[in-house]
């Protein structure tokens, strides 16, 4: 769904291609936009995707979070230049060094968090003295569908892992682990209502990158309710990868899990859902008052294109990153999660108004707290 959204909207200015492994999804992407080049390509193949990636000035890698880090190595080791959205568990900084050495352009996790609320922070801290950041950001559908009130605008395999993954946070300056689900609090949201939001491993490169700052967290917001269910099955075992046998066959609970959770939480493909985010940045600003900085989003399917606010708020933060480096905004060579990128002015200014552009608004408010 987002993979499709990006090559779309690439293709307003750019010659693209869209890869993926099922024909059937490319036949059906090629037919909502014909100028689109198709190809099959099972990226886990290493010889051949370098093969396949080898005439193209960029690469733009949409790939479910247990493929993300091996591919985009791959990516980079057939010198290319990318920007990956891949939610893996994997440190991306880990491939800083080949990038730089295969020079290499890598912006990495460039989705709408982790992505834009990294690029906001990046901005910030150029110009406050921060000492606290909140993230806490969800993509819910319009119709509550009970038990779980939820459908999944991406891979529900990534979703799971959100479950499973133990969230970092930091506190004090220390950084704490704490299992995924836990710390819920219920918050207010305009047009939404209330929702609950919980511990989730979201933070990823600004551990390293911000580790001046001593408080940041990253929440994520669900329907009140979804919580309690999706404990029940983690407790209960559901998601455990350690096989069990079943009538003599051996079944991953795991695997037989999303197989019916897929369907369950499957997103029609006109089905209205939305994305909510709110940043909160604090910290001491330029005249020496302690100030308070907030950007909220709400997002909802596009009618107009057919396109899920997810995969909006997503996949047009990477293609405003493939855009501003296409542009030549930003090429030095190496890895950089969004904060990296945003820190530079004229970076964030092109994000905020390329996503503007396309109907998609951070709205900021901000207060002085002494």
């Amino acid at each position: 769904m987002v993979g499709s959204a990006m090559a779309i909207d690439m293709a307003k200015n750019h010659d693209v291609t869209l890869t993926d492994i099922n024909l059937k999804v490319l036949e059906a992407i090629k037919a909502k936009k014909s100028e689109l080049h198709t190809q099959t390509l099972d990226v886990t193949d290493k010889k051949v995707l370098q093969q396949t990636i080898a005439p193209f000035d960029l690469v733009i890698c949409a790939v479910p979070g247990f493929l993300g880090f091996e591919t985009l190595k791959s990516i980079i080791e057939a010198s290319k230049n990318v920007i990956d959205i891949s939610f893996f568990p994997e440190n991306s900084l880990d491939l800083d060094d080949l990038a730089k050495e295969m020079q290499v352009t890598a912006i990495v996790d460039c989705g709408v968090a982790p992505g834009m609320d990294n690029v906001i922070l990046g901005h910030y801290n150029e110009i406050m003295k921060l000492t606290d950041f909140e993230c806490l950001v969800g993509g819910l559908p319009k119709e509550k569908k009970w038990p779980f009130c939820y459908k999944a605008p991406f891979s529900p395999i990534d979703v799971i892992e959100e479950y499973t993954r133990p969230a970092r946070y930091v506190e004090n300056g220390y950084e704490v682990v704490r299992e995924a689900l836990t710390d819920c609090d219920y918050v207010d949201f305009d047009k939404v209502g209330t929702l609950e939001s919980f511990n989730s491993d979201g933070l990823r490169s600004i551990i390293y990158t911000m580790p001046h700052i001593p408080n940041m967290k990253e929440k994520t917001l669900r329907y009140p309710g979804h919580v309690e269910y999706i404990r029940v099955l983690k407790e209960s075992g559901f998601f455990s990868e350690s096989s069990i046998e079943v009538n003599g066959t051996e079944v991953s609970p795991l695997d037989f899990t999303s197989k019916i959770l897929f369907n369950e939480w499957k997103l029609g493909p006109n089905e209205e859902e939305i994305t909510v985010m709110r940043i909160t940045l604090k910290g001491e600003n330029s005249k020496g008052l302690i100030e308070e900085i907030t950007y909220d989003l709400h997002d909802e399917y596009c009618q107009e294109t057919e396109t899920s606010s997810m995969s909006r708020t997503t996949g047009y933060t990477a293609t405003a990153a493939a855009n501003l480096f296409l542009d030549g905004l930003f090429s030095e060579k190496g890895v950089f999660p969004p904060e990296l990128v945003g820190k530079h002015e004229p970076c964030f200014e092109y994000f905020l108004h390329y996503l503007k552009e396309r109907n998609i608004h951070y709205i900021k408010s901000s207060k002085i707290l002494s």
